[in-house]
């Protein structure tokens, strides 16, 4: 959990935490952090995501990592890996918008008065076909574009910034610009310059660089620059609301339980009923993603219920000590069998 998300939550219970067990989220060895940490890789032009995901597995020597949002081979930019069960967060990367860099040739050279008629058209919802050449369903959806601005233009080149939800298609918006024109326009280059809140204003990671520090780390046994290209997974994290738990309700939940009450210490403001959360330890350290069930008045004022409803189990079981007991045990206690 990040400093912005301790900010002004609401305690509702107070207990202390074990250190025997788990790790503060920001104090994780290397080991730890290739295992639930986090990259932000500047992907090259020539390979695909997939290639690169798998490029950076090799690079490390783990069996597990994911990336989010795809680009295609000849895309540039910010690229967020998932290592290890790390990768179970990044779907939440999906829910906040993305930033483009696009250099785009118009077949005709149209007035300044059109081009900016065209941008402003086309910010808001738009209609999108994903392109033939796509990894996706084709049919027709609907896309919003937050922000299109022209940032320069030489001739029949235009370089453009598009600030969009998730999922939209940036080739078939410039084609679509040709569409209107009447002459067509196409794509010549595209970077990626933001993921939710990840700018590529924060250092980007080559694969070149990763190579490198892991070799230090494994080689030289000094993990400093390894582990100043890893972040805690909870990162990704930081645009969602939070719940904080007790130490005795962490296996539970990591076995797929759904968390009460009484298990309860700390919640963010304003918490609305289907809000997705975070649900952490007392150390920081991601548990699960969950889907509140109360507003944060209702959870204030009862004492007990379940609260929210588990969505995605981020920490390995056994993390924590086993402090619930299941139906057998209860059922051999009783009957003495």
């Amino acid at each position: 959990m990040t400093l912005k998300q301790l900010e002004n939550l609401i305690t509702i219970d107070q207990d202390i935490t074990d250190d025997e067990y788990g790790t503060y989220y920001d104090k994780r060895t290397v080991e730890q952090l290739l295992n639930y940490g986090l990259i932000l890789l500047d992907k090259p032009p020539g390979p695909t995501s997939h290639e690169v995901v798998a490029w950076s597995k090799r690079i490390l020597e783990i069996s597990k990592a994911g990336h989010s949002g795809t680009l295609d081979p000849q895309v540039t930019g910010v690229l967020p890996l998932g290592l290890g069960e790390g990768t179970k967060a990044l779907g939440v990367l999906l829910l906040g918008p993305k930033e483009y860099h696009a250099l785009g040739r118009l077949h005709s050279l149209p007035s300044k008065e059109d081009l900016e008629n065209i941008l402003t058209e086309f910010c808001g919802e738009i209609y999108q076909k994903p392109p033939q050449r796509s990894s996706v369903l084709r049919q027709t959806r609907i896309r919003k574009i937050f922000e299109l601005e022209l940032l320069e233009q030489r001739e029949n080149l235009i370089l453009i910034r598009v600030l969009c939800e998730a999922g939209t298609y940036i080739r078939k918006l410039i084609y679509d610009f040709g569409e209107v024109l009447g002459d067509g326009a196409t794509m010549i280059e595209l970077r990626r310059t933001s993921v939710h809140q990840f700018h590529e204003n924060h250092p980007l990671v080559t694969l070149h660089q990763l190579a490198d520090a892991f070799a230090d780390w494994k080689d030289k046994k000094d993990g400093s620059k390894l582990s100043a290209m890893i972040h805690p997974i909870e990162h990704a994290l930081s645009e969602i609301k939070s719940v904080v738990i007790r130490d005795s309700a962490i296996d539970a939940l990591c076995h797929g339980a759904q968390l009460a009450i009484p298990g309860i210490l700390q919640i963010s403001p304003n918490l609305r009923k289907d809000d997705l959360v975070g649900i952490y330890t007392q150390k920081g350290e991601i548990v699960a993603l969950a889907q509140s069930l109360m507003s944060d008045d209702d959870i204030k004022e009862k004492t007990k219920g379940y609260a929210f409803e588990t969505k995605r189990i981020i920490m390995a079981p056994d993390t924590y000590p086993k402090s619930w007991r299941s139906r057998s045990t209860i059922k051999e206690k009783i009957t003495g069998t």
